[in-house]
């Protein structure tokens, strides 16, 4: 090697495909995380159906639930549930609270229909079901694809009742009808935003009429089998949380199977790293605490957003258990925000800036900011926060890269880290680089996946 090879070696900065940096055995371990995902991932399609996996999870590995005035020692394992679409989990460290925490925060909620408030009605002797999408979808990537429902209904009496249709092999699938493309013409005519209008997302739920005489009898015949079901009336769904989800396992993709495509991979992916991490862990020198939280999508708004104080509660009544303040413990926590980036795509690579955008098989992705142009909604992590990470991720063979989220003024998003540095607490975001972000079955590298679990996990065991 020449004397200005060796030189630029030592000076320049070269990122290197992860599969060429695998630690001897390691491809076997990346194989069984990313099967016990892709179940997690089956089993998740809600936040309320992801919550209650992740309390499943937990409990087999010793997690109890948390109440104030417990007492605590180092090593025990705590969680709490909020209002049954957030956790948080913990594993009390041998240092005090006071001293930080280190903290990872994801969310469970994924874009989705929500069916509206009276949303059954029958037209043209069907009976469809009116529905509100939430977080930002792709409208027209909705139609003629299978659905599954799931949520609950609040009765007046107190009484909550599971709803899951079309998870079962032998249940029934629900769908969303499009035109057929000889009829199209006006449609055509339309912008992609307005190809299929929001009003247009209805759900076939029916078209055998229930016997007898009179109108509405195929919503009759319909909510006649709801109500044998669950015992639930149409007034009922005025109390209810009802989701329409795409009814995908997942799966692997590619000849080499080195992806896994699904519903959800936003946030569900980063989701999953936190927990397995939490649950892998034993006795952290700072205590080790996972947020999964709710409503994302739409602005981490809500009593079970990361916007709500019920995670200072938690922080608070562990922070009790130990005469420790909750300002000192965020003061010196380190957070990190999971979650999924967008991966360069080959296929729309104009909308990326290609040295600093995300690959497919780079590792877990350090995104310093997110945001729209100017960095406006946005953390910006400290240069001190990003040397943190670099130190630790080195130290434990992680396999990273960082990225920016496309273009410069191309679009943008956020993440809840912004919420978390609201709290006084050193945060950054890192997650996985996702394929077909918020479309009902997107993409992901396992061996970014399994990297992400690695880097949260070296982050839980060595702050």
């Amino acid at each position: 090697m020449s004397e200005i090879e060796d030189y630029k070696n030592k000076l320049f900065f070269e990122p290197k495909n992860g599969y060429d940096r695998l630690e001897s055995g390691e491809r076997l371990a990346l194989e069984s995380y990313c099967e016990d995902y892709k179940a997690f991932l089956t089993a998740s399609k809600t936040e309320r159906l992801a919550v209650r996996e992740c309390v499943r999870l937990a409990e087999e590995r010793g997690f109890v639930p948390f109440s104030a005035g417990m007492e605590l020692k180092a090593g025990d394992k705590v969680y709490r549930v909020n209002r049954g679409k957030a956790i948080y989990l913990a594993v009390i460290g041998k240092k005090p609270l006071a001293e930080g925490c280190g903290i990872a925060g994801a969310h469970v909620d994924s874009p989705r229909l929500d069916l509206k408030p009276r949303p059954l009605y029958e037209d043209g002797e069907m009976a469809l079901l009116k529905t509100h999408y939430y977080g930002g979808i792709k409208k027209y990537q909705w139609v003629t694809i299978p659905l599954e429902l799931h949520g609950v209904v609040a009765l007046k009496s107190g009484e909550t009742v599971d709803v899951s249709i079309g998870a079962e092999p032998d249940d029934p699938k629900l769908v969303i009808t499009d035109l057929l493309p000889h009829l199209s013409a006006d449609q055509y005519k339309k912008s992609v935003r307005d190809f299929v209008p929001a009003e247009n997302l209805n759900i076939v739920a029916g078209s055998v009429p229930y016997t007898g005489e009179g109108g509405d009898r195929v919503k009759l015949a319909v909510m006649s089998l709801l109500n044998d079901r669950y015992g639930i009336t149409e007034e009922d769904f005025l109390s209810a949380e009802l989701e329409a989800v795409p009814s995908y396992d997942a799966v692997d993709i590619g000849l080499d199977r080195s992806f896994i495509g699904g519903y959800g991979h936003d946030d569900r992916v980063c989701a999953y790293a936190e927990l397995r991490a939490m649950l892998d862990i034993e006795n952290p020198e700072r205590t080790a605490v996972c947020i999964l939280a709710d409503k994302e999508e739409i602005g981490s708004e809500g009593t079970s957003g990361m916007q709500s104080l019920a995670f200072e509660r938690f922080i608070d009544e562990l922070c009790d258990t130990q005469g420790a303040k909750r300002r000192d413990c965020f003061a010196n926590s380190l957070c990190i925000s999971a979650d999924v980036c967008n991966a360069f795509d080959p296929t729309w690579p104009e909308v990326s800036e290609k040295r600093n955008s995300a690959m497919v098989n780079y590792g877990v992705t350090l995104c310093k900011y997110t945001g729209h142009g100017g960095k406006s909604g946005t953390n910006d992590a400290d240069a001190e926060t990003v040397a943190a990470l670099r130190r630790i991720f080195d130290g434990a063979g992680v396999v990273w890269q960082t990225a920016e989220l496309g273009k410069v003024d191309q679009g943008g998003g956020g993440t809840i880290a912004m919420y978390m540095s609201r709290r006084d607490i050193a945060t950054i975001d890192a997650g996985v680089p996702v394929l077909s972000m918020h479309a009902p079955f997107e993409v992901v590298g396992k061996l970014d996946c399994y990297m992400t679990y690695k880097g949260i996990r070296a982050m839980y065991e060595n702050y």
